[in-house]
């Protein structure tokens, strides 16, 4: 009997969730505005979505994903997505 080693590639499925999970993580944000009207947007996601990148099993695609990362952080900006706090 052979034994094969597993392999470290991961499959299509798991690699098409991740990009999507990027997306999602990524374009979440922290807006909180102020009395006087000033909004502070603080992009949470894309910290969470760094710390799971850094903290990946497979570890063969981080550019990739941290240009995921990057893109939708920048369309959630535009975007309403995210939580919103206003002080008044």
């Amino acid at each position: 009997m052979v034994k094969t080693q597993p392999s470290s590639e991961e499959p299509d499925a798991l690699y098409v969730l991740k990009i999507v999970l990027y997306l999602i993580v990524g374009s979440q944000w922290l807006k909180i505005e102020t009395r006087s009207g000033a909004q502070i947007p603080i992009p949470y996601g894309a910290l969470i979505g760094l710390i799971f990148a850094m903290h990946d099993h497979f570890r063969i695609d981080r550019k990739v994903e941290y240009a995921v990362l990057l893109v939708a952080m920048f369309v959630g900006f535009w975007v309403p997505i995210g939580l919103s706090v206003t002080f008044h």
